[in-house]
């Protein structure tokens, strides 16, 4: 099959999958798309996520990757090595399953994988979702528990969005997920890095590329903002859930196999 042919396809089924999606972009405009976190007494103290035992439905046959420290790296993680030919794609996870489907299938395909930052609430939805994620060689990780604007809630609070996704996360896969990403924003604040930690991820995962896919300019403006700025090393950040990204992915993989750059995990990147 063609690259034309295959993008008409990949297409076609994304524009039947996302009629009824809802997904929102990490920015602060826009209504958020759960109800808002109840305030707790501030004199709780959140403890870290405990170990549980994961859903046996859920645990599959390949090992699950956990958060681990990258020596000389920084806390806040915004590239990789501009030394190699490997670049990653992250993915916002939420949205409309299909879409997910849709766009794992088509990287798959091209022999790329991706790393998924999950919501729990999406999780909560679609439990499947991780399992297939994992399985299909990709990072999954964690994007708060209601994708909320996590930089102004307080401190319990926002420890709150945190740790909840992870128990998700620990239940579905028996890990709580290679990475943490915060919703509604590019960069942690330095209160955020410590709670991320606190949570047991080493790193925040931030990113050098921004698609503006959740604006949804269209496939080809989606593959011309990343082609514009990617380059090795990058972190790129796409969401799933959105039409423009499911038909832009095959001209972007394409792009990216021009060049000579391999779209990997963040953990291969950083490797």
């Amino acid at each position: 099959m063609t690259l034309i042919d295959r993008r008409g396809a990949l297409r076609a089924g994304a524009g039947a999958a996302v009629a009824g999606a809802l997904a929102t972009g990490c920015t602060d405009d826009g209504p958020p798309t759960a109800q808002p976190v109840k305030p707790e007494n501030p004199g709780e103290a959140r403890k870290p996520v405990p170990p549980a035992a994961p859903a046996p439905s859920a645990r599959g046959t390949r090992p699950v990757p956990a958060a681990r420290r990258f020596p000389g790296q920084p806390a806040q993680i915004r590239n990789g090595p501009r030394d190699r030919d490997r670049v990653a794609l992250t993915f916002h996870g939420q949205g409309d399953p299909a879409v997910t489907r849709a766009v794992l299938a088509e990287a798959e395909r091209a022999g790329a994988r991706l790393t998924v930052l999950a919501v729990g609430s999406w999780l909560d939805q679609y439990p499947e979702l991780a399992r297939r994620i994992l399985d299909g060689g990709h990072d999954l990780g964690n994007h708060t528990q209601r994708h909320l604007s996590i930089s102004e809630m307080s401190e319990a609070d926002a420890y709150a969005e945190i740790t909840d996704c992870a128990q998700r996360l620990r239940r579905l896969t028996g890990s709580i997920g290679t990475w943490f990403r915060p919703s509604r924003a590019q960069y942690a604040t330095p209160l955020l890095v410590r709670l991320a930690r606190r949570a047991g991820y080493p790193h925040v995962l931030s990113y050098d590329v921004d698609s503006l896919d959740f604006t949804s300019p269209g496939a080809t403006a989606v593959t011309r903002n990343v082609a514009g700025q990617i380059r090795p090393g990058s972190v790129v950040s796409l969401h799933l859930g959105y039409p423009d990204t499911v038909a832009a992915l095959p001209a972007l993989l394409a792009e990216l196999d021009r060049r000579g750059l391999h779209a990997v995990t963040t953990t291969e990147l950083l490797s």
